[in-house]
């Protein structure tokens, strides 16, 4: 198994989805880094996808609370369901930083090819939104 699919493995939202699920979002994703004290995200700007973190830390400014993410967190998750979605964190590398890219387009195409993949995806997302 590929170092990419057990880091998808351990992420949350994806939680509970088959190897061939999982492959077929590594598929779709870019691996992309960042040198610390680069922006992966910034909070405001129309969001087109997330990222995946594979190795290192960066800082998550969102709503007045900062947190610190690592190897399998998930930044940018909700600008893969909404198109009109603005970023609401900023996210800044603190360390070097290797991510998985998965960009909203080619995510929104396999749940429209996938019914049970999207269900099970939409579960998991819905288990992040505060209640």
């Amino acid at each position: 198994m590929s170092s990419h699919l057990e880091a998808l493995r351990s992420v949350g939202i994806f939680r509970g989805l088959s190897d061939e699920e999982l492959e077929r979002i590594d598929g779709m994703t870019s691996e992309v880094s960042f040198e610390p004290g680069n922006l992966l995200i910034e909070s405001g700007h129309p969001g087109t996808g997330a990222f995946v973190i594979l190795d290192g830390r960066v800082a998550v400014h969102a709503r007045g609370v900062d947190t610190e993410l690592g190897p399998g967190e998930v930044v940018g998750e909700l600008a893969l369901l909404r198109s009109d979605s603005k970023r609401i964190a900023r996210v800044q590398a603190l360390t070097q930083v290797d991510c998985l890219a998965l960009d909203r387009a080619a995510f929104r195409s396999l749940l429209s090819s996938d019914v049970h993949l999207a269900i099970a995806l939409l579960e998991n997302l819905a288990d992040r939104v505060p209640d």
